[in-house]
């Protein structure tokens, strides 16, 4: 079978995140027919996460081919480019505080930024509650979608946007032996004041080299912190313990934090719901694959990192990079291959860099948090 044309083509995106929209909505304003298979039922189906920082020079760059760069800034939040490095005391050791101008990387929160894209497509783009089991049919095409539903769709495309468990890609993640247990924290101004005060309006990281704290402000005066440690993926249950058990994993966290200051140990004892355990997993570098005609990736379906400042920014300049590519080539296959040119040797120089870079998040040096830090799964 020969490569049709993209604009005859049926394309289909596995996967309704940052990347996976943001290459339907650049398709489709550019004349291109896509459909997207998003396996949560609904659009309010799940809490979508934190917040995210998208920079000038990609993230920026990929909404501005969307055409929604106006409308991010007007829901970004510029001051929440601060950062603050704190000492297990609570004292400030740097403090990084953007210019009244500064727009390089603001923040937003996931779900706005997602709502900010779904409601740039057609209506009937996303295809709710289709969670995919398995592709199927030649290389060449067409390819058979298998939904867990029992459905079946052919398609002449296949974009996997499906994160770090992605169906689409066969290569499996590797656990980096540190973890990232969320708390959360709401209405933080009346509530938590001495928290709200500590972090301030963007993020603050602590750390003595073998456990941290990242808390991070979100709109509607809401914070998260995210506890990190070196600890088995299992550390919850191997300690006897259920998910669900606040109170056994806080004196777990206590005894772990317990020469850690009493108003640094709030972001750990005050939290106002469940903690929620995110192990950080990583694709082995490099992560390539053979080329092929009908199928790619783009975000962390294509290079699942350590979240250190890249995650969804590259998801977002995949995303453009395929569209654009579609956007312009004579077949399928030529697009695919002009972007894989392009986005697998950026992708492995960065996650190069980025190996064994979960550590980092353990050192008392500022690391370059990625507001994806929250990725879910």
């Amino acid at each position: 079978m020969s490569s049709p044309a993209p604009a005859r083509a049926g394309i289909s995106i596995i996967g309704a995140g940052p990347g996976g929209l943001t290459c339907a909505r650049i398709l489709q304003r550019n004349g291109i027919a896509v459909t997207v298979h998003e396996r949560d039922p609904g659009p309010d189906a799940r809490n979508q996460g934190g917040t995210l920082d998208l920079h000038a020079d990609n993230g920026q760059i990929a909404l501005r081919e969307a055409g929604l760069l106006d409308e991010f800034f007007e829901l970004a939040r510029p001051e929440g480019q601060e950062m603050r490095q704190l000492d297990p005391a609570g004292a400030i050791t740097a403090h990084e505080v953007p210019a009244p101008d500064e727009l390089f990387k603001p923040e937003i929160d996931r779900g706005q930024l997602r709502d900010l894209l779904l409601n740039s497509l057609r209506p009937g783009t996303v295809h709710w509650g289709r969670a995919l089991d398995s592709v199927s049919g030649p290389a060449e095409g067409p390819r058979q979608l298998h939904f867990a539903d029992g459905t079946t769709i052919e398609t002449d495309l296949v974009i996997g946007a499906d994160g770090a468990s992605s169906r689409v890609r066969p290569a499996v993640p590797e656990y980096t032996g540190v973890s990232f247990l969320e708390a959360r924290f709401s209405d933080v101004e009346k509530r938590h004041p001495e928290i709200a005060e500590l972090v301030g309006p963007g993020g603050a990281h602590a750390a003595d080299g073998e456990r941290g704290l990242f808390a991070q402000r979100n709109s509607g005066d809401h914070i998260r912190v995210y506890i990190i440690q070196r600890v088995p993926a299992d550390w919850i249950s191997a300690s006897g313990l259920a998910p669900d058990d606040t109170d056994g994993i806080r004196a777990v966290l206590l005894d772990k934090y317990g020469h850690w200051s009493p108003r640094m140990r709030r972001m750990i004892t005050e939290n106002d719901a469940t903690y929620v355990d995110r192990p950080l997993f990583a694709l082995p570098v490099p992560h390539t694959w053979e080329h092929n005609p009908t199928v790619t990736l783009l975000g962390d379906a294509a290079h699942l990192m350590p979240p250190l400042g890249v995650g969804v920014n590259l998801a977002m300049l995949d995303a453009s990079e395929l569209a654009l590519a579609l956007t312009n080539a004579a077949t399928v296959d030529d697009a695919v291959r002009a972007y894989e040119k392009t986005m697998l040797p950026r992708s492995i120089e960065t996650a190069e860099l980025l190996e064994h870079g979960a550590e980092h998040l353990l050192s008392a040096d500022i690391p370059d948090f990625d507001s994806d830090n929250d990725a879910q799964p």
